[in-house]
């Protein structure tokens, strides 16, 4: 049974630091190009970040680029993203998700998916 399980989430100002994580098992973590997307109340979940199996290849949302950073660590089965600089547009729950093999920023191409972690970023 796959499990993504993320954490870190939290109240934090504008300006301030987060950094999440995803938990994943019951799958081969290093098999899996890993995601990040978020949903505002009101809006439709989009694409924040992606990493490659290896993590030698990432994508960023061009509203993050700069900002946040992805990372994993496959002996570990474990996704981050180190998000700086942060906005109050940035609130939103934020999901990971796992796709075999290549990312991508299609969420319709994700095969597992985290229950979530909340982020909300104070004026």
């Amino acid at each position: 049974q796959v499990q993504l399980v993320e954490s870190g989430g939290g109240l934090v100002q504008s300006g301030g630091s987060l950094r999440l994580s995803c938990a994943a098992s019951g799958l081969t973590f290093g098999g899996y190009a890993m995601g990040w997307f978020r949903q505002a109340v009101g809006k439709e979940r989009e694409f924040v970040v992606a990493i490659s199996m290896s993590g030698g290849s990432t994508d960023y949302a061009d509203s993050v680029k700069g900002r946040f950073t992805i990372s994993r660590d496959n002996a570990k089965n474990t996704m981050y993203v180190q998000m700086n600089s942060l906005k109050p547009e940035d609130t939103a729950v934020y999901y990971c998700a796992a796709r075999r093999l290549r990312p991508s920023r299609s969420q319709l191409e994700y095969q597992y998916w985290g229950q979530g972690t909340q982020v909300t970023v104070s004026s």
